[in-house]
């Protein structure tokens, strides 16, 4: 590839796409380059984008790869071409990215970071519960597995179908399918906060609600307060700002062991892994038609919790 600024148009998947220096460095220390970058996006697109569609999308941008700045970009910038659908809440023009041109064209725009709210647009409901378990570094991330295979067990026991990933950086993400604008972010908190005091409850060495970083010590977050409205998580198959190019990947739930690393799921490994294994994520919106999470929260209504 020939250095330059220059706007190219490429074929990538079969799309014609507009790129500027596509031999940019992004990862340096895995040699990853922009066309790298679109070349994932567009393999990950048909398992990344069910989770995008109709959200208000927040990214973050890094325009000179992982070692330099990085900003947060809500509203849809100016100069965006027509194809780029938009919404508008709170007066923020946010992007909606419903296809694979506009997923390559923010995978141009060096958005690397793709976060999505709980809810659709046009609703005012959540579509999925996700609890956040953020250990206080890779080094105990084994306590973000223990958390994820309790929250598991416990939702065996209510026959609630769940769902984990990787954050792409130190903990994991367990998700809880929910049917499309039916239960209240009111209601859903009273299910992850008895989930968070369960955990707690059952290992009060190992977990904290602590808010402040500096009094958690070395116990991993139950981050519970995080699944409301007006906050973010980030989306399934997004990779993160960081110099391995790790991405928020699908777990089986019988890959969750002692020795399960973050460090396992790097951008260049993630297509092969699904073709290889399948997608953990792939009975997801199946599974948003499971009939007991409203039982459960009359069972949590009528014990005061």
């Amino acid at each position: 590839m020939g250095k330059s600024n220059q706007q190219q148009e490429l074929n990538i998947n079969g799309i014609k796409v507009a790129v500027t220096s596509p031999d940019k460095p992004l990862w340096p220390k895995k040699g990853l380059q922009k066309l790298h970058y679109l070349e994932y996006l567009a393999r990950i697109a048909p398992y990344l984008l069910p989770f995008l569609k109709n959200r208000a999308l927040t990214v973050i941008r890094y325009p000179h790869g992982v070692n330099d700045e990085r900003f947060y970009q809500k509203n849809c910038p100016d100069y965006a071409p027509d194809f780029i659908e938009t919404v508008v809440e709170d007066e923020i023009h946010y992007i909606v990215c419903n296809n694979l041109p506009a997923l390559l064209w923010l995978g141009n725009q060096l958005a690397f970071e793709l976060h999505i709210p709980f809810r659709k647009i046009g609703t005012e409901a959540p579509s999925e519960i996700v609890m956040d378990l953020d250990p206080p570094s890779r080094d105990e991330f084994v306590l973000s597995v223990e958390a994820a295979l309790l929250i598991h067990e416990v939702c065996q026991k209510l026959k609630l179908e769940a769902f984990v990933k990787t954050s792409g950086n130190k903990g994991l993400q367990v998700y809880i399918p929910l049917p499309e604008n039916q239960f209240t972010f009111d209601e859903t908190r009273r299910f992850t906060h008895f989930l968070a005091q369960y955990l707690i409850s059952k290992e009060p060495g190992w977990f904290t609600v602590e808010r402040l970083k500096k009094n958690r010590g070395n116990k991993c977050y139950i981050d519970y307060i995080q699944h409301a409205e007006g906050k973010t998580i980030i989306a399934p198959y997004s990779v993160r700002g960081n110099d391995e190019a790790l991405v928020a990947t699908p777990l089986r739930w019988e890959e969750l062991n002692r020795d399960l690393r973050p460090e396992t799921f790097p951008l260049e490994s993630i297509h092969q892994r699904i073709l290889e294994n399948g997608d953990p994520f792939a009975e997801f919106e199946d599974a948003k038609s499971n009939k007991h999470f409203g039982p459960v929260l009359d069972w949590l209504k009528e014990q005061g919790l």
